[in-house]
């Protein structure tokens, strides 16, 4: 199956910023789509707003810190739709702090969001692609990955594991299975300044002010990866404004 139209795709962070607007998106595009996050309202007023312009939308309340949840999410795909063709796992958590700060129990949560949630993913989904002889994974990373700066060293090194488990997943996937990472630069999001030291988290959000991009940005590389052709597989992709060094 090539494009978008007709394929079934799971979102784990659909409830808000870039999960949504890929939601939107690809919904618009044909897809018939699996959103997962913790705020169960937000995820029906999303489906809502996708079965009013025709589309085709199931939610499921899902952490990915868990990984019955995510089972779970991966397991509705098949239930409602017969397969899943796409997982992307875009939720995460940016709590950054100095380490001075000693914020350990949000240096924890980016541990369990933006790596643990990718895993869980792989564990939910990939015994699925195998035995279809399909699927797609998509992860979401950050420019984080490439550059550290002060403030922000525990989210660059979940990110930059992330970016490390895609590779190593891309390696291992075989000629049936497509794996791509999506690694944003600032973007107007909700989770930039949400948690961490509140001087760092007032600096991030004047940048984001600043200069971010919209998520419909990301979510039109996210729609990119998806529909090239099934031998066509798009590694990783780079998106940031053009004011952002």
């Amino acid at each position: 199956m090539t494009g978008i139209s007709g394929k079934v795709i799971a979102i784990a962070g659909a409830s808000s910023g870039i999960g949504a607007a890929t939601a939107l998106h690809l919904a618009d595009q044909g897809a018939r789509l699996v959103i997962g996050a913790r705020r169960a309202s937000r995820l029906e007023a999303l489906v809502a707003q996708i079965a009013q312009t025709g589309g085709e939308a199931v939610a499921v309340e899902a952490d990915v810190r868990s990984r019955e949840d995510v089972t779970r999410v991966v397991a509705t795909a098949q239930e409602r739709f017969g397969r899943l063709d796409v997982l992307f796992s875009n939720a995460g958590s940016m709590a950054v702090s100095p380490f001075d700060d000693l914020r350990a129990g949000e240096w924890e949560l980016m541990v369990d969001v933006n790596i643990k949630g990718v895993l869980n993913g792989i564990a939910a989904a990939l015994p699925v692609f195998r035995a279809q002889g399909s699927g797609h994974f998509i992860h979401m990373a950050s420019t984080a990955a490439y550059k550290v700066v002060p403030q922000q060293a525990v989210y660059a090194a979940t990110k930059a594991a992330v970016k490390v488990l895609t590779e190593g997943l891309r390696q291992e996937a075989g000629p049936r299975l497509r794996v791509t990472l999506i690694s944003p630069g600032f973007t107007d999001t909700e989770g930039i300044g949400k948690g961490g030291s509140p001087e760092t988290a007032a600096a991030l959000i004047a940048q984001r002010d600043a200069i971010a991009m919209p998520p419909e940005a990301i979510a039109r590389a996210v729609a990119f990866a998806i529909e090239q052709p099934g031998n066509v597989d798009v590694g990783e992709i780079v998106v940031r404004p053009t004011a952002q060094g």
